[in-house]
Order: C-alpha cells, then sequence, then structure tokens
C-alpha cells in the first residue's frame, strides 16, 4: 500500500541561501502517529509546511496519499487536515459561524455540533472567537481541521495552551483517530505528548533528523536509572564494584544498561548487609532524557545560526 507520507531527500532553502531543511527522508505509513520533534529552529514547521503542500521544496520529493501535495494540490487537499500553530480566525465570527464558513470551503464536510462536539466546544457555538480563551481556540482550530474527515491530518503543537484535562481529552481525540485509520503527523514540544502517541517519532535539529525510530528505541540508546538513599553511616563506596554509582549529598544514583541485572544485584546487596535503600526508585530511560542528550550532543557539534536564520525556520 502506498504509505500516507513519505519525502525523500527533502531540502528548503530561504532567500539568502540558507537551507533551513537539509535533506531529510521519512515515510510515515498509514494509520499511524508519527511524531517530529526538534530543538527551537530545528526546521519542523518548514518541514512540515513541504509536506502540507503549502511550499514548494528546494530539492527532493514529497508524496502525500501518493501525490505531490504542492503540484497536485486539487488532489490532495480535499483529503487532509491542517491544524496550524495559530488559526488567525476573524476575531468577530461567532464558533458557529466560523464552522459555517470553513465548512463552505470544505469537501464533504462532517455537520458543525458533530465536529464542535468533537473537541469539547458544544454549548460555545455563540461565542465570538475573541472571547474564547486560548485554549478553547486551539479546540477550535482542531475542530475546523476535522471538518472533512481527513485521511492524513497534520497537528502543528495541538495541545499548546489547553489546561491537563483538555491535552488528555486531545491524546483521546487522536487516538481514536488513529483506531479509525487516519493518519496522524504531530509536531509538539511536549515530550510526554510524543510519548504517549506516537507511534514513530523522529527528532531533527539543525535541519536533519539526527535520530527516528519507536519511542521504545529512542529511549533503549539512554541509560535507565536506579536513585536512592543510604543510612548515614554506609557510604556509596561500600557498594558492589559493578554497581558505579554517583554519590550526590547522600543521595545515590546509578545509570546502567542493564537494569534488572543491575537493581537484583543491588537489591541482594542490600538484603545480605542488612542496608535500607531510602526512597528507591528505578525506572527506564524517558524520552525528554534521550532528546535533552541528543539535543546536547548536536549542539556541541553544530554551527551556531544567526538570529534571522532561527526566526526563518521556526
Amino acid at each position: 500500500m502506498t504509505p500516507a507520507i513519505e519525502a525523500t531527500d527533502l531540502s528548503r532553502t530561504y532567500s539568502g541561501g540558507y537551507e533551513a531543511v537539509a535533506g531529510i527522508s521519512l515515510t510515515v505509513p498509514r494509520g499511524e502517529v508519527f511524531a517530529l520533534l526538534g530543538t527551537n529552529g530545528a526546521g519542523k514547521t518548514s518541514t512540515v509546511e513541504l509536506l502540507e503542500g503549502l511550499a514548494a521544496p528546494t530539492r527532493g520529493t514529497v508524496r502525500v496519499l501518493g501525490h505531490d501535495p504542492y503540484r497536485e494540490r486539487a488532489a490532495v487537499r480535499p483529503r487532509i487536515g491542517v491544524m496550524l500553530q495559530e488559526g488567525g480566525f476573524p476575531s468577530d465570527l461567532t464558533v458557529a459561524e466560523t464552522v459555517r464558513m470553513w465548512a463552505g470551503c470544505t469537501s464533504g464536510a462532517r455537520p458543525a455540533g458533530e465536529a464542535l462536539d468533537s473537541v469539547g466546544l458544544t454549548g460555545r457555538e455563540r461565542v465570538r472567537v475573541k472571547q474564547l480563551s486560548g485554549g478553547e481556540r486551539r479546540r477550535l482550530d482542531l475542530a475546523l481541521a476535522l471538518l472533512g474527515r481527513p485521511e492524513v491530518l497534520f497537528l502543528d503543537e495541538p495541545t499548546t495552551g489547553l489546561d491537563a484535562e483538555g491535552r488528555r481529552d486531545t491524546w483521546d481525540l487522536v487516538r481514536a483517530l488513529r483506531a479509525g485509520g487516519t493518519t496522524v503527523l504531530l509536531t509538539t514540544h511536549y515530550l510526554e505528548e510524543a510519548e504517549s502517541l506516537a507511534d514513530r517519532l523522529a527528532i531533527m535539529h539543525q535541519g536533519r533528523i539526527v535520530l527516528s525510530g519507536t519511542p521504545a528505541e529512542v529511549t533503549a540508546a539512554q541509560p535507565a536509572r536506579i536513585r536512592f538513599t543510604l543510612p548515614a553511616d554506609v557510604p556509596a563506596a561500600r557498594l558492589p564494584l559493578r554497581l558505579r554509582a554517583a554519590d550526590d549529598g547522600g543521595r545515590v544514583e546509578i545509570r546502567t544498561h542493564a537494569l534488572q541485572d543491575d537493581l537484583g544485584e543491588l537489591l541482594d546487596w542490600a538484603r545480605e548487609t542488612g542496608t535500607r535503600l531510602g526512597a528507591l526508585d528505578a525506572r527506564s530511560a524517558s524520552l525528554e532524557e534521550a532528546f535533552l542528550d541528543i539535543a546536547s550532543r548536536a549542539q556541541e557539534t553544530s554551527t551556531p545560526r544567526t538570529p534571522a536564520q532561527e526566526a526563518a525556520v521556526r
């Protein structure tokens, strides 16, 4: 089956010769949630605009549902939904008027009430856009992106401005869309969001993809950690030599790529010596830790951008 999204050697160069997207390739199968992550100015939005067909690539190819989204826009646009970082809707229109206006430009639009109900805006139809909270505006943006029952949905920072309940509701909606066969490509600064929703993800830095895979594959490259405290009369030096530990004011941390084995050895030692391990916490690496490590290593080897270049690619 043709992938929902396919990009090969994709590049985008702005006026002045700056390359914001520097030859990336990615494939998103149908029915998958794919998260595109990156440091500020990494080129995420520039990439998504190419995938949406809002701009032509300087080099490389893009296919969405088998078509070039820029040159074959008429074939692609009715089958996709786009939620931008800011909707920019007329502030004096009511929510209902905004939905009706958008539905008039959308092929096979679903009923307005259904779209608003899906994002929790039922009962807000008569409220003017300018009177909505920031979170409610993001809900409206999402409702309009869903009007055409899209096969592919692009979400650019979909939960910015939402409270915790609104964020969870949006996650549930994305999961329901995926279960119904919709392909979702999202960008987000909330790494917990990507870890919870994405089947696969890619991390960008300065226009390039530096790591990709499932969330589990990305985090597996990072060490797990075991944290605990020792009694005042038990120094960390007494721990088994194989457990290389760092002691920070009584708080001990062990980083390991063999969590089960090392945790077992630690617990055996504690049992044999009668040592109580206070505030014991053992966990695998999080996506946040993997992201920060990647960003740090990439920053050490990268060339700084000028402020103008940073603004161009956000």
